[in-house]
């Protein structure tokens, strides 16, 4: 039933986790134990369902100092083993900001006023994208690669997105298609394939992927 499709990957990680007897286990997961500011994800998620706002101290990567910033808190997402925070920010009036739980410095509970999200569905937020930054005013768009050889088969078996459609255009050349956002992690992602991906539409992503590309063979040249 789909309510429990979860349940597949969940019920071996609680067995796990309560095994009593002297066996070693013999079932692995992804995770990073060592992740800073993963030992705020059970205050992140109290504060969630019990409607608190926050001060946040925060680091990003273009700060040279931490900073503090309000947050009523929403929705926690995982993605490449890192955890996201989304919010109400109202320095900027926005609901779906986005902080990194591994920049996150400290947080501390206000009295200030919950304000309940209202207007976003987040299971519906993040079906158009890959990751979690989504652009502003940005529609989907059609992404066609093609993979070559034995990452094509990986592809295949393993879709990068749930819009994918693929098709094989001879024995060793799959063509992908995604309905997605451009943005960073599309980016990022498509450049770890290396010289196993193509793109072949749209333009602007065809452009943006050359000049990673140009940009990485200056650095290293």
């Amino acid at each position: 039933m789909p309510q429990f499709q979860g349940l597949s990957e969940l019920l071996p990680k609680l067995q796990q986790g309560l095994t009593i007897d002297q066996q070693q286990p013999f079932i692995s997961f992804d995770s990073n134990q060592y992740l800073k500011g993963i030992d705020q994800l059970g205050s992140l998620y109290n504060a969630i369902n019990y409607k608190k706002v926050l001060k946040i101290t925060y680091q990003d990567f273009k700060s040279d100092k931490p900073y503090e910033l309000i947050l009523h808190p929403y929705y926690l997402k995982q993605y490449n083993n890192r955890w996201f925070l989304f919010g109400y920010n109202p320095n900027k009036n926005k609901p779906d900001w986005n902080l990194a739980l591994d920049r996150i410095e400290a947080i501390e509970e206000t009295n200030d006023k919950y304000l309940v999200n209202q207007t976003i569905d987040w299971e519906e937020y993040f079906e158009d994208i890959i990751g979690v930054t989504k652009p502003v005013d940005e529609n989907p768009e059609n992404i066609k690669l093609h993979f070559h050889a034995q990452t094509g088969k990986y592809i295949e078996s393993k879709p990068l997105h749930g819009s994918q459609k693929s098709k094989w255009l001879s024995t060793d050349l799959l063509e992908v298609n995604l309905e997605v956002m451009i943005n960073y992690e599309l980016e990022r992602l498509i450049l770890s394939y290396g010289d196993a991906v193509k793109v072949i539409a749209p333009a602007t992503l065809v452009t943006l992927i050359k000049t990673r590309l140009l940009e990485a063979q200056k650095l290293y040249n």
